[in-house]
């Protein structure tokens, strides 16, 4: 015999040796898993870190009011890309309380609304001007500013409007 064929036939009778031993591991009976299974959350369980009903407006305290805007919708027409454009939302207060009105958000950055800071009396009129920054936008853009007060409903929302012709592409 060649030395190949010594070491393919010391090389099977070392498996075939070895694996006869460990009859006895084969036929031991599988331990209990004692791991624990992953369990799914009850259906409308309640969540531990994140309330939707805190991200919704929250509720005014102290005496509420109303408020009424000569308009809710602006259309600023056509612009330039890149124009930054103004408008005030004229309103009154038509309630008997003064009229407090706690946040004015954009619903993004190119839209920028500015809130008067002192009360509003009963039957008193104000504005809130909003900015719009066209740099970047293209054609029909509709922007949202909601305006929170002791109102009910405690949300007010204005729209702006406006058809941006994109620059031209050098």
């Amino acid at each position: 015999m060649n030395k190949f064929s010594i070491a393919v036939l010391a090389v099977l009778s070392a498996t075939l040796l070895f694996s006869c031993e460990s009859e006895e591991a084969l036929s031991k009976p599988i331990k209990e898993n004692t791991k624990q299974e992953a369990t799914a959350p009850e259906v409308n369980a309640k969540p531990s870190t994140f309330d939707p009903a805190k991200s919704q407006a929250e509720e005014p305290t102290g005496p509420m009011t109303s408020i009424a805007f000569n308009e809710y919708v602006h259309d600023f027409g056509v612009i330039d890309e890149g124009d930054v454009v103004v408008h005030r939302f004229q309103f009154t207060n038509t309630g008997a309380e003064p009229l407090v009105l706690n946040k004015c958000k954009g619903s993004c950055g190119c839209t920028v609304p500015e809130c008067p800071k002192d009360p509003i009396a009963p039957g008193g009129t104000g504005s809130i001007e909003v900015k719009f920054n066209s740099k970047g936008k293209k054609n029909k853009q509709t922007k949202k500013v909601t305006v929170t007060a002791n109102t009910d409903p405690a949300q007010t929302i204005l729209t702006i409007n406006a058809q941006v012709t994109p620059a031209p592409t050098e």
